[in-house]
C-alpha cells in the first residue's frame, strides 16, 4: 500500500509541477498534509497532499472576478487528468479529490507560500476556499505536524493510537456523520494533557477508564463553544460540522451511551 502512495504521490506532483512550474520533479514543490502527515491515519484514511504553486498563479487567481478560487482548483484538476484520465477527478471546497479504482483517494490541496511585508516565510500556507464566493484561508502543516509528533513522544505513542481510535469509532458507528481528522487530532491533543502509556519500568494509580473519563471531561470543560485550536499553529477550528459526532464518539469511548 505505501508503494502505490508513494507512486501516485510522485505522479500527481510531477503533473502539477510540470503545468504550473514547467519541470518535471515527482519531488518538488510537495509534501504530505492531513492525517497521513500528522502520523494518525489509519488504512481506509484519504492521502492529504499540499503542492505549492507559485505565487504569479496566486495574483492571476486572485485577480480574476467571481471565485477565482473556483476556477484554481479547476487548473489542478486538468493539471492532475493528463496523468489519470479514467480517475474520478473532481474539485470539491478546498481541494481537488482524486478516487481510484481500487478505493484509495487522494486529496490535493494547491497553496501558496505566505511571504511577510519584509520578505519572510514562516511556515504558512495560503489555500483556496471555493465557498461563500471564494476567499483565501491559512495553514501550517509543517507547525501541526512538530507540534503532534513531540506530543506523541511525550505521551509514549498514547496521543495518535487515541485519534487513529477516534478515526476507527467514527467509521464504524457513525458513518453517516462529519467528523474532520483535524477536529480529532486537535481535540485529542488538547484533552490528552499529561495521559501517557507507560513504559515497562512505570506503574500508575489510574483505574480502568479513567483515561477515558478524562476525555470526556475536557468535552465538558470547552462545551458551549468546543473551541479548538489546531496544535502548533494555533489557528481557530471552525468545528460546527464536526462537533456532534465528536460528543458521540467521545461518549461511546467514555462509556456513557
Amino acid at each position: 500500500m505505501r508503494s502505490r502512495i508513494a507512486i501516485r504521490y510522485k505522479t500527481v506532483t510531477r503533473s502539477i509541477n510540470k503545468a504550473f512550474w514547467d519541470m518535471e520533479s515527482e519531488t518538488l514543490h510537495s509534501l504530505y498534509v492531513g492525517s497521513y502527515g500528522r502520523g494518525t491515519a489509519i488504512d481506509d484514511s484519504d492521502i492529504d497532499i499540499l503542492i505549492e504553486l507559485p505565487e504569479v498563479e496566486y495574483n492571476r487567481f486572485d485577480a480574476v472576478w467571481g471565485n477565482g478560487q473556483s476556477r484554481l482548483l479547476q487548473a489542478v484538476r486538468s493539471a492532475i487528468l493528463e496523468s489519470y484520465p479514467r480517475s474520478d477527478v473532481r474539485a470539491d471546497g478546498q481541494v481537488v479529490k482524486i478516487a481510484f479504482s481500487d478505493g484509495m483517494k487522494f486529496e490535493i490541496l494547491p497553496a501558496f507560500k505566505k511571504i511577510s511585508y519584509y520578505g519572510a516565510w514562516n511556515g504558512q500556507y495560503t489555500y483556496p476556499d471555493t465557498n461563500m464566493g471564494g476567499n483565501w484561508l491559512s495553514t501550517n502543516p509543517k507547525a501541526e505536524q512538530k507540534a503532534m509528533q513531540d506530543k506523541n513522544k511525550s505521551s509514549n505513542g498514547l496521543l495518535n493510537d487515541t485519534c487513529k481510535h477516534f478515526r476507527s469509532i467514527r467509521n464504524d458507528y457513525f458513518g453517516s456523520y462529519h467528523l474532520s481528522g483535524i477536529v480529532i487530532d486537535s481535540f485529542v491533543y488538547a484533552a490528552i494533557q499529561g495521559w501517557h502509556w507507560l513504559l515497562d519500568s512505570q506503574t500508575s494509580s489510574a483505574a480502568e477508564g479513567d483515561y477515558e473519563r478524562a476525555l470526556r471531561a475536557y468535552l465538558e470543560k470547552i462545551s458551549p463553544w468546543y473551541h479548538l485550536e489546531s496544535p502548533g499553529s494555533d489557528q481557530a477550528l471552525n468545528t460546527s460540522k464536526s462537533i456532534d459526532c465528536l460528543i458521540k464518539v467521545v461518549d461511546l469511548i467514555a462509556g456513557q451511551k
